[in-house]
């Protein structure tokens, strides 16, 4: 069973073309996001990866995080992001739910919102170990628009 949700981002203010969603993979959990854009997709995955350890909307942008990453290619950089995103959560004790990426090349910089996790408000449902390359996808969609993919480490 996934923690929160396996439907599309309830968030009404985000537009049609961008969302996000969990989907199973055998013990694990898969993030996806998808946008008008490489860097919309990727943001709407770390909205996923959000979900997958609590509920996004009860978490704060109080705090701002600025990270970066590289990899060989662009389905490589999901996973970089990802697992950079995994670490600041640890290392900092944070949950995130805002994101700004900007993708040049195969570089990725990133501005990141949230606040300290607090268990008793957020009621953590899992932790994520890291990011896979399993289900790794990052591609335009048929009907337009970008998806980006991985299974997560739960």
């Amino acid at each position: 069973m996934l923690p929160h949700t396996l439907a599309k981002a309830a968030d009404s203010a985000a537009p049609a073309n961008r969302g996000w969603e969990l989907f199973p993979h055998e013990a694990d959990t898969g993030v996806r996001g998808f946008g008008p854009t490489p860097e919309a997709a990727f943001e709407q995955a770390a909205q996923a990866l959000t979900a997958a350890i609590t509920d996004p909307r009860g978490v704060m942008p109080r705090r701002m995080v600025e990270m970066e990453c590289a990899a060989r290619d662009i389905e490589f950089l999901l996973v970089e992001w990802l697992n950079t995103l995994v670490y600041e959560m640890a290392t900092r004790r944070m949950l995130f739910s805002r994101f700004a990426v900007h993708i040049r090349g195969t570089g990725l910089r990133a501005r990141a919102w949230g606040e300290p996790i607090d268990a008793a408000r957020h009621e953590p449902a899992t932790e994520v170990k890291g990011a896979t390359f399993t289900a790794l996808k990052v591609a335009r969609r048929p009907a337009g628009g970008w998806l980006a993919q991985c299974v997560v480490d739960v």
